[in-house]
């Protein structure tokens, strides 16, 4: 990743590749859960636009009991498993049920979001398959503040439970918060967007994420996604110009302006 004041920095050249499951590059099966902060500083609009990007990422997703499993932890000031891994197996109505998401209360509990998480939506009960099965458990906590509770020790008890987490802050989000959350190396696990207006720009760096795994978990020849991995080195190289000219953020805001 690309980070810039310590913030790890999402391309502005978006959704050229629509996807990175193609024949050959389907992201490998795992247990999926996202952890989403619906408080109340979340304004609607804002949680529409933090919905739209879980479906973006379920839609580059292959989605099945016997490939990707999706559920959902809602939290504000208490939590609620929306869904399970096992509830949905297709994409369809996986995508409805997210849409149909409400926002909760007011309050950020995340270490209680992350601890629910662990104990009752990563479970064998819940749809979560087995460690034998060599398939990895992730979470993709969003939210916008600062938790109100601990989040410490009760992320490090879930990643040291085998679940690999991934931290995303949009707008006042605390990053020392994030980085206690997020798995190592937090280059490639801790990202950040200045509003949820542009979070869209997270969905292909998720998708080149899955497109790599894939990479490293199977033979050189099956998956390579060298045109995917070339663009993405290119666009690094722009943006670490831009960053060296600290002129990133401008840039962030011509794009989102233009629409």
């Amino acid at each position: 990743g690309v980070s810039l004041y310590g913030f790890n920095i999402m391309n502005t050249f978006v959704n050229l590749f629509p996807t990175a499951t193609t024949s050959n590059c389907k992201n490998r099966p795992i247990d999926l859960v996202f952890i989403i902060d619906s408080s109340r500083s979340v304004r609607p609009a804002e949680f529409e636009k933090a919905k739209e990007f879980l479906q973006d990422t379920v839609d580059s997703l292959a989605i099945g009991s016997d490939a990707t499993r999706v559920g959902l932890v809602n939290y504000a000031s208490t939590v609620k498993i929306e869904f399970l891994l096992k509830t949905y197996v297709d994409k369809s109505s996986l995508k409805e049920a997210l849409a149909r998401v409400e926002p909760l209360a007011s309050g950020t509990m995340t270490g209680l979001a992350i601890k629910t998480a662990m104990e009752s939506a990563f479970t064998a009960e819940a749809g979560a398959r087995s460690g034998s099965t060599n398939i990895a458990k992730v979470a993709i906590i969003v939210t916008d503040g600062r938790p109100q509770d601990r989040v410490e020790d009760v992320s490090a008890a879930a990643r040291a439970s085998g679940i690999e987490i991934y931290a995303v802050g949009v707008d006042r989000a605390d990053l020392s918060s994030l980085r206690l959350m997020a798995s190592p190396p937090h280059d490639e696990h801790v990202f950040y967007v200045e509003t949820y207006g542009v979070i869209e720009k997270l969905t292909s760096k998720f998708r080149e994420t899955l497109c790599e795994e894939m990479r490293g978990e199977i033979t050189q020849d099956a998956c390579m996604c060298e045109a995917q991995i070339l663009f993405q080195k290119k666009v690094q190289s722009t943006i670490q110009e831009l960053s060296r000219k600290h002129i990133l953020f401008l840039a962030l805001h011509t794009n989102d302006n233009k629409g």
